[in-house]
């Protein structure tokens, strides 16, 4: 497990979120915190902590005008981790509060003292202490009998298919197959799907598409064909629609704009 980066004490007046990148990303929230969750919105009154999977698209605003207070912890992981992290029943992708939130905050303190420091033992030190932060968490999972997603038929199912379509944008991505796989038919796999996730299959598969080509016209010089092909496009007009229709402009433009900012 590698950590892209920490940060602490974090403070914002309007919404954080939006693309959140390639990686998982596991936010702290200090103070109350307002969501989606399908075609509902919902709000924290405590502290809480979310596990965001790759590629995954969400929007945390503040509550009653107050300043959103965070920490966060960008992340890469190897099939291993993801298998660990599968393995822990971890709630992902939505805020969970928490009753006491003194091992997080500190095991958080404790890695960014570190990333400064950084001794021999670093990389060790961050990986137990993210498991600690995860066992911590499949605790309080472990307590939310009450999650409507647990609720959900065949729910551990959709979400490693999703997980899947992030970790492979890429891929030629069936519904029919999908189904065949783990034998449903294609109107209930949809309408679970969407109630799983408030979002289509079919939209999941754009989104995760278009944040690995976002990625790739920040991180490289590959061309606007290439990318169009590596991202799963057999059209490169179809793709520069598409990019348009959902970021507000073209990959071109993205491109300087992501550059001139940086």
């Amino acid at each position: 497990m590698k950590i892209n980066r920490i940060l602490l004490n974090c403070r914002r007046d309007t919404s954080l979120g939006g693309e959140m990148g390639a990686d998982p990303v596991l936010l702290f929230f200090r103070t109350p915190v307002a969501y989606n969750e399908g075609n509902s919105v919902r709000q924290t009154t405590k502290p809480s902590v979310a596990l965001m999977t790759s590629g995954y698209k969400q929007s945390f605003r503040p509550v009653n005008g107050k300043t959103l207070r965070y920490d966060l912890v960008s992340f890469r992981t190897s099939a291993a981790d993801r298998q660990y992290i599968s393995s822990m029943n971890i709630i992902q992708d939505i805020p969970v509060e928490l009753n006491d939130d003194f091992i997080i905050s500190a095991t958080l303190r404790s890695m960014r003292s570190q990333s400064i420091d950084r001794g021999k033992h670093f990389s060790e030190f961050m990986e137990l202490s993210m498991r600690i932060i995860f066992i911590a968490m499949s605790d309080i999972s472990d307590s939310c009998n009450d999650d409507p997603n647990l609720k959900i038929p065949r729910y551990a199912e959709l979400r490693k298919l999703r997980d899947a379509v992030y970790d492979d944008p890429s891929a030629g991505w069936s519904v029919e197959e999908m189904c065949e796989d783990i034998q449903i038919s294609k109107t209930y796999f949809h309408r679970l799907y969407l109630e799983a996730f408030g979002v289509t299959f079919r939209q999941d598969i754009i989104e995760s598409r278009l944040i690995h080509a976002a990625e790739l016209l920040k991180n490289t010089d590959l061309s606007v064909t290439a990318i169009s092909e590596t991202c799963g496009y057999d059209s490169e007009s179809y793709f520069m629609r598409q990019f348009k229709q959902h970021r507000g402009c073209t990959p071109s433009e993205y491109r300087r704009k992501v550059r001139n900012t940086d």
